[in-house]
């Protein structure tokens, strides 16, 4: 599967994880650029994940307010898999199969629109200031 993408690793290569952090609600990967991208199993990592995450993949249903792009479940059984590439103001996607497109396996539902082919970022939240005093600005008694 690798060789596809010109990469000469096995399956079972560990490099292939670096980075990759896991556990029982769902794994967490920083992207390029900065952020995080997650993929939450369970909905309870999700209210986390959409605080944090630029990007989340999820099966669940996302909070309304979810500050985080999302590929929900109905998106991938909608396209099938997706190549995303990082774009200044989101992702740049392409589809295994994109909105309207006909094949005579798996043919376009009806109304699908035009292609999908962006997820724009929502933007990060603020960063916190550090809003510790400097030593000049402290006085003797505190």
């Amino acid at each position: 599967m690798l060789a596809a993408d010109a990469d000469a690793r096995e399956l079972t290569d560990g490099s292939l994880a670096d980075g990759v952090s896991c556990d029982d609600a769902g794994c967490v990967v920083e992207a390029g650029g900065g952020g995080f991208i997650t993929q939450a199993l369970r909905g309870d990592a999700l209210a986390d994940d959409c605080e944090r995450a630029v990007l989340v993949v999820t099966a669940r249903q996302p909070p309304i307010d979810c500050a985080a792009s999302v590929i929900d479940l109905a998106r991938l059984r909608r396209q099938g898999a997706l190549a995303l590439w990082r774009k200044r103001d989101g992702f740049v996607v392409d589809a295994a199969k994109p909105n309207g497109f006909d094949r005579p396996w798996s043919p376009a539902a009806a109304g699908e629109g035009e292609t999908d082919s962006t997820i724009i970022s929502r933007p990060s939240p603020p960063r916190a200031r550090d809003a510790t005093p400097s030593e000049t600005d402290l006085q003797a008694d505190d």
